[in-house]
């Protein structure tokens, strides 16, 4: 019991202590809203990329890629953004249609990319992340699209123009992604009869490594608490279902269908991290609720350290891996 204990902690407490010194930083003035704002972009462009890649590049892609887990991803992603839709129907939410998106896409969208990668690291290693990698890069260009109808069809008011213009747009948007080319260079470059040069290599590592600590620090410095007047009945719903519900329900499920290892910790990434960054923004440019969505990001985000090693140690004292 406190083998498992520790391997959970360490898998946990390092997210957390990168989230309190970012938040210190920012408190202490180093970094401004501005500030975190560009620098968040350069660490998704610039550094995200070669993680993706380098963890791809290289590997035995017939284990980097199975196709139980992968699907059960997509199943699991598609069943919590339906049946939200669906249940949120029945609730007052009906009549708040603006909040209504933003609820619906705080259910279902994790920020698996900034940890996933970490929780499957620290207990792995970094030799057994290629499986974790294939699975955001499909799971992420899935948040996106589904992002982009929930809240295009709550937050627009029926404006065809833009509905029009946002479909024109979203296919060349996760064709974008930085994740995306990150990933799909990584599976190209395995094809390619010759050794990346050692010097290039070097670079590729070097970014890839700084991505998720100084995501992690600021994630914890744009911590923000805005007013949560009228919001909190719906605040806890985002939360809970984000953190408890959703993992509760396809973790159960997927330890009983007979995943384990690697790919059940890949799986509770994927359904037990907290709400996007990316959901605040989007709330925001798409006209819905952005006061929540910006709130379920740091409530959830404050709390996934203590709920995800609560599933971690649970699942691990049953022997999932």
């Amino acid at each position: 019991m406190l083998t498992n204990f520790l391997i959970c902690l360490k898998a946990v407490l390092p997210i957390f202590i990168y989230l309190v010194i970012g938040m210190l930083v920012r408190r202490s003035g180093l970094l401004d809203e501005g500030s975190v704002k560009k620098l968040n972009r350069m660490v998704f462009i610039v550094m995200f990329p070669p993680l993706m890649f380098e963890n791809l590049y290289g590997k035995d892609l017939s284990k980097a890629f199975d196709p139980k887990v992968v699907l059960y991803a997509v199943f699991g992603v598609l069943a919590a953004w339906l049946i939200t839709w669906i249940v949120s129907g029945f609730t007052s939410l009906k009549d708040r249609p603006k909040t209504r998106g933003v609820v619906i896409q705080a259910v279902y969208r994790s920020n698996v990319v900034l940890m996933g990668i970490p929780i499957t690291m620290n207990i792995y290693g970094k030799g057994d992340l290629s499986l974790t990698a294939v699975v955001i890069a499909i799971v992420v260009p899935m948040y996106n699209v589904l992002a982009v109808v929930t809240l295009e069809y709550f937050g627009a008011a029926g404006k065809k123009e833009n509905q029009n213009a946002m479909a024109r747009t979203v296919g060349l948007g996760i064709l974008k992604n930085p994740l995306i080319i990150g990933a799909v260079a990584g599976l190209i470059a395995n094809f390619i009869p010759y050794k990346i040069p050692d010097f290039a290599g070097n670079i590729i590592s070097d970014l890839g490594a700084c991505a998720t600590p100084i995501s992690l620090l600021l994630l914890g410095a744009s911590f923000r608490l805005d007013s949560l007047k009228g919001i909190r009945k719906e605040l806890i719903f985002c939360v809970s279902g984000r953190l408890l519900l959703v993992p509760g329900i396809l973790l159960t499920a997927a330890a009983l269908l007979g995943f384990r290892g690697v790919a059940f910790v890949t799986l509770l990434s994927v359904f037990s991290a907290p709400a996007a960054v990316s959901s605040y923004t989007m709330a925001e440019v798409m006209g819905c609720d952005s006061v929540l969505a910006g709130n379920t990001v740091i409530f959830s985000s404050a709390l996934a350290s203590l709920t995800m090693f609560l599933w971690l140690f649970l699942f691990k004292s049953l022997g999932m891996f």
